[in-house]
């Protein structure tokens, strides 16, 4: 799993007709301190997701096990909105780096 930064939305008139109906959306792939490190995945929604959210995504066979995504011919799929994150550094275990979506 990874956390990803949804920053807007694709839409794709000619497509494999399995995809009709489901929401196909942009996303930053972001470490757990916020650093990017996939500009612009294309994912699938799976839980409601809007721009500026964190959410949780599966990818490869994982993508396809979720009840909005089975079978589809999908790799990335947003499964669940990230409420709260938080680190604690290895170095100073009572420091933490906390982020709340917007």
């Amino acid at each position: 799993m990874k956390i990803a930064r949804i920053t807007g939305s694709v839409t794709a008139t000619q497509k494999d007709p399995k995809l009709s109906g489901l929401t196909l959306l942009i996303g930053d792939i972001e470490d757990g301190s916020g650093n990017v490190l996939e500009k612009s995945a294309v994912m699938a929604d799976a839980c409601s997701a809007g721009a500026g959210e964190y959410v949780l995504v599966v990818s490869g066979s994982s993508a396809r096990i979720p009840a909005k995504t089975a079978g589809l011919p999908v790799d990335l799929v947003a499964i669940a909105i990230i409420d709260h994150i938080d680190i604690r550094a290895e170095a100073a275990p009572s420091s933490t780096s906390s982020r709340r979506k917007n």
